[in-house]
């Protein structure tokens, strides 16, 4: 019996269109002068510290940009050896220094407006360990990619968000989003 081509054709792109029911695949690698790299697909990595001579490195893995969420002071981080690094490499650095431990929504806005940018995609995002860079892109795909709370979750903890429930980047995440949602 013959199909309607209608049917055929339908039967033939749904699966082209159709959106991935969980999280995106995860994968973590061991990347020299990176720690804690993290990979979503070639879309984003989320990371920890990165030394100067691993820009080279998130160069050849084909990203644009690096967002530093580091703040100045902090023990891993190297603002100035970074960003010319990344400038030798030809990577847009982008600084957004933010902690958990005082919050200041200004530092996620710029990230958003930052990270929708043609020109810094695909993305490395990194802090001192990983759990701030992974709240950050759970913010970018509830906010910006309309995900659900749910499955954008399971990608950040897999990114590195932290579980624990009372852990201060989860909450102000979590919080941050409920208050941010744009409408659809």
């Amino acid at each position: 019996m013959r199909m309607p081509a209608l049917f055929v054709a339908f039967v033939a792109i749904a699966p082209l269109t159709a959106a991935p029911a969980g999280a995106q695949q995860v994968t973590k690698e061991t990347v020299p002068g990176i720690v804690n790299f993290a990979r979503v697909e070639t879309t984003v990595a989320c990371g920890g510290a990165i030394k100067p001579e691993g820009v080279a490195e998130i160069k050849q893995r084909g990203f644009k940009a690096i967002f530093d969420l580091q703040l100045p002071d902090e023990r891993t981080a190297n603002i100035d050896g970074e960003a010319m690094a990344a400038k030798a490499a030809g990577v847009n650095f982008i600084h957004v220094p933010f902690t958990p431990a005082a919050p200041d929504t200004s530092s996620v806005d710029k990230f958003l407006t930052e990270i929708r940018k043609p020109e810094n995609d695909p993305a490395f995002i990194h802090c001192g360990g990983g759990n701030r860079a992974a709240g950050f892109w759970f913010i970018k795909r509830v906010v910006v990619d309309k995900w659900d709370s749910d499955r954008a979750l399971k990608e950040a903890e897999a990114l590195g968000l932290a579980t624990a429930p009372d852990a201060p980047m989860r909450k102000f995440v979590l919080e941050y989003v409920q208050t941010h949602k744009q409408a659809g």
